[in-house]
């Protein structure tokens, strides 16, 4: 099967990297892929087996329009089977695209409950006869959607995220190598966040909930991994709280399986999430989580870690100090719990299964 990939980008996200998770799959189990993105530089890389294509798409009316005449000059060239767009603006960029091209099957799939206001519901709305299929990330974004009029009732489908078992695993050795290569101090205790540093992701609450959580724990340290327009904002708020010492900013990192093994506690603060990879990635890794009930990571977690309410800061204290108290055998079977979860439900090859036969059979409108 020729499969053609169209992503607003390959910045290093979560969304960006489950289309070229995707992507590696399908095409290690011989099917020809191709990654076309609309902007930006490629942060998240397939393998050699997959090849990206850019469509230079700027923020102009004009190019707009090149860069839809460009998606249309390479379905007309490579004629696949499927085309299977992701995240807003490439999602309506290949419906609109389809007006002129022969596409036999169009999949979209969103990824955000927040992909923009009203325009943006009513131009999905609008479009929404031209895919096949129409998916999200979890059963709250559909909800989410739904509501909002971006698609009839019963049309969209929640098609959840996938990981790489293997990759973040939760094996004692591997975590006990992770823990003394990464943070080698048995006197102290590392709390872990993964995400860009945007607004959405809230790390400003995560720092005031982390300066109370200091107060009753003084032996936490919380490191930050990923990278953003807010960094330099989040670092001034640091030293302002006079947690300078305690809190580390990472930037973007490449072994975030590694950090997830060596952490004893992850959080995700988030306001707004579709899914929440990184929630399944900590779970998936043997690593007890916290996390604001956003979007769909309480469906992720499935009652297997300690979930607060969005933008509750002294909940969210709370929820780490009750993670760094609990005894060896509660966060055993919290783990345990985690994992099975991850293996039953979040296995990337089950994902690749179920999107196949979502390709092959197609919905029609």
């Amino acid at each position: 099967m020729r499969i053609l990939m169209v992503t607003t980008g390959l910045l290093l996200g979560g969304a960006e990297c489950q289309v070229v998770s995707l992507a590696d799959r399908l095409a290690a189990r011989g099917h020809d892929v191709i990654i076309a993105y609309l902007t930006g530089s490629v942060g998240v890389r397939p393998s050699r087996a997959v090849e990206l294509y850019p469509l230079h798409v700027s923020k102009t009316p004009l190019g707009v329009l090149r860069g839809c005449l460009r998606l249309r000059r390479l379905v007309r060239r490579w004629r696949p089977d499927v085309v299977h767009s992701h995240m807003v603006h490439a999602n309506l960029i290949a419906r609109g695209v389809r007006l002129g091209v022969r596409m036999p099957r169009l999949v979209c799939t969103a990824h955000s409950t927040v992909e923009g206001g009203r325009a943006v519901m009513l131009a999905y709305r609008l479009t929404d006869r031209l895919g096949d299929a129409f998916t999200h990330v979890s059963r709250e974004a559909v909800e989410a959607f739904e509501r909002a009029g971006a698609a009839p009732r019963g049309r969209m489908l929640p098609m959840l995220n996938g990981i790489d078992l293997q990759a973040f695993s939760n094996a004692p050795d591997l975590r006990t190598q992770s823990r003394q290569r990464l943070f080698p101090r048995p006197d102290r205790r590392l709390l872990l966040s993964v995400g860009r540093l945007a607004e959405e992701k809230n790390h400003a609450g995560l720092l005031r909930a982390f300066a109370q959580l200091v107060e009753l724990r003084p032996d936490v340290d919380l490191w930050i991994a990923g990278d953003g327009p807010l960094r330099e904002a989040l670092q001034r708020q640091c030293a302002a709280q006079g947690l300078g010492d305690r809190v580390v900013f990472l930037g973007a990192r490449r072994d975030v399986p590694d950090l997830m093994r060596a952490a004893d506690v992850f959080v995700l603060p988030s306001l707004f999430e579709g899914f929440g990879l990184v929630v399944a990635e900590a779970m998936a890794s043997g690593t007890p989580v916290v996390a604001t009930d956003a979007g769909g990571v309480a469906e992720v977690m499935n009652g297997t870690g300690i979930l607060v309410p969005v933008g509750d800061e002294p909940a969210l204290a709370r929820g780490l100090a009750e993670a760094f108290s609990m005894d060896v055998a509660r966060a055993a079977a919290m783990t345990a719990s985690a994992r099975r979860q991850a293996e039953e439900r979040l296995d990337i090859e089950r994902v690749v299964d179920a999107w196949l036969e979502l390709y092959q059979r197609g919905i029609e409108c």
